[in-house]
């Protein structure tokens, strides 16, 4: 079997026929991610590798770090060649685990680049890429461009000024539409902060519920689809103004059309020296606790009761959640959805095991997909990779005899999970091409 060909992932002729005819050429619909609005809307342009690959990305970091890797080659100050060639020196170790395959199929689909990288062939990549990243067609634009990217969702602080959105929003030149999405975590953590009183000054009201509103409708009209939460613990039932608080929210989401998502059970800055060195997002964070159901339920019901749920996506960091999210969206559907494998969980394995919770839960045909939470512009071939395998699962069921080889049928399916369930659920008009 030659190394991640055509058919990589697709172990069965169903799969190869399902992901060449029907999932391959759909457009992306990137509903969470980490890319910063101000690239888009410079056209920014790379210098080498080393800047559109592991600058701000720490998955790399990350793996590095596991492999013994110093931190100056890391996020320290060494040449932009000698980081590469760190990362290539751990790419032979890194079997199995997604990173590997992400970078493989960045260098095939980018740069048309098949061969492994290794130490061995770190420097021949480097020359070979150098000119082609600092060359037309490798700008930020360029590059969601070419991954077919029709509508992308960045992650903003209410505070924002959303400037860099305006200013995507009439350039004729770029043919995908950049939204923002509301984070307002730093003001569920801390209500009484300085971040809060900010917020409420910048609005001019004392009250941050208030506050938190207007920016939401600044949002809005500014083309937001989508909210985003992410909570290491979920007191609903023990901590009254949190529970205040993000019920407001959740009903203005609703009265608002937009989307709340709750990214459940990371914990973060687990390590005080990396953190102290580096600052948060720089891969010192790890799984934690299971969410407690009866929190989740009690959230979504009381809205729920108030006619007040917003559309929903929920997401687990431990696995052992899955069986829980997936069931609970499924006692709020359509409403709610049961999300993509997020994060630790974005890997083979565990994106199998997403696909297969929402097959037993009768889900998978109203499943919004994939997105890649990611800050680095080349990451898109994660919905391809989610597509290989989503391919790959339906395959060897079909030819297990779970399921017929009904092409019409499971093309359906394959087309809405890749693409149309998202536009449909965030309701997003289609663009022109």
């Amino acid at each position: 079997m030659r190394f991640m060909d055509r058919d990589f992932l697709l172990d069965t002729h169903t799969a190869q026929k399902l992901y060449h005819t029907y999932a391959e050429a759909q457009p992306i619909f990137d509903y969470h991610n980490h890319l910063s609005p101000k690239n888009i809307a410079e056209h920014r342009r790379f210098h080498d590798l080393t800047e559109l690959w592991l600058e701000g990305d720490h998955y790399k970091w990350r793996a590095m770090r596991a492999n013994g890797v110093e931190e100056k080659y890391i996020t320290g100050d060494t040449t932009p060649y000698e980081k590469f060639a760190a990362w290539a020196g751990v790419m032979p170790k890194l079997v199995g685990c997604p990173l590997y395959h992400w970078t493989h199929l960045e260098l095939q689909r980018y740069f048309g680049i098949d061969e492994p990288l290794t130490p061995d062939s770190a420097k021949r990549i480097w020359d070979q890429t150098r000119d082609m990243v600092r060359g037309e067609g490798f700008d930020a634009v360029s590059l969601l461009k070419k991954a077919e990217v029709r509508v992308l969702c960045t992650t903003d602080d209410p505070a924002d000024t959303l400037e860099w959105h305006k200013k995507i929003a009439v350039d004729d030149s770029i043919p995908f539409r950049v939204c923002p999405s509301f984070r307002p975590d730093r003001y569920l953590a801390e209500p009484e902060g300085a971040a809060a009183k900010a917020l409420c000054e910048k609005y001019g009201t004392d009250d941050l519920n208030a506050a938190l509103e207007k920016a939401l409708d600044y949002f809005a009209e500014n083309g937001c689809l989508v909210s985003d939460h992410g909570f290491s613990a979920f007191p609903y039932r023990e901590n009254a103004g949190f529970s205040a608080l993000l019920r407001s929210l959740g009903k203005a989401y609703a009265q608002r059309g937009v989307v709340m998502q709750l990214h459940l059970g990371p914990i973060r800055n687990v390590s005080p020296r990396l953190f102290g060195l580096i600052g948060a997002d720089a891969g010192g964070d790890s799984v934690g606790l299971t969410t407690n159901p009866y929190d989740l339920a009690a959230f979504l019901g009381d809205l729920e009761r108030e006619n007040a749920l917003p559309r929903t996506i929920l997401y687990n960091l431990n696995p052992a959640d899955n069986r829980m999210l997936a069931t609970m969206a499924a006692d709020f559907a359509p409403t709610v959805q049961f999300g993509a494998a997020w994060w630790l969980n974005d890997h083979l394995r565990g994106i199998e095991a997403q696909l297969q919770e929402l097959m037993e839960t009768g889900a998978l045909g109203a499943s919004v997909g994939m997105l890649t939470d990611s800050r680095s512009f080349t990451s898109f071939v994660r919905h391809e990779y989610f597509r290989r395998i989503l391919c790959r699962v339906l395959g060897r069921i079909v030819e297990n005899g779970l399921y017929p080889a009904d092409a019409e049928a499971l093309g359906m399916i394959v087309s809405n999970v890749c693409y149309c369930n998202a536009e449909r659920f965030f309701q997003s008009k289609p663009l022109l091409d």
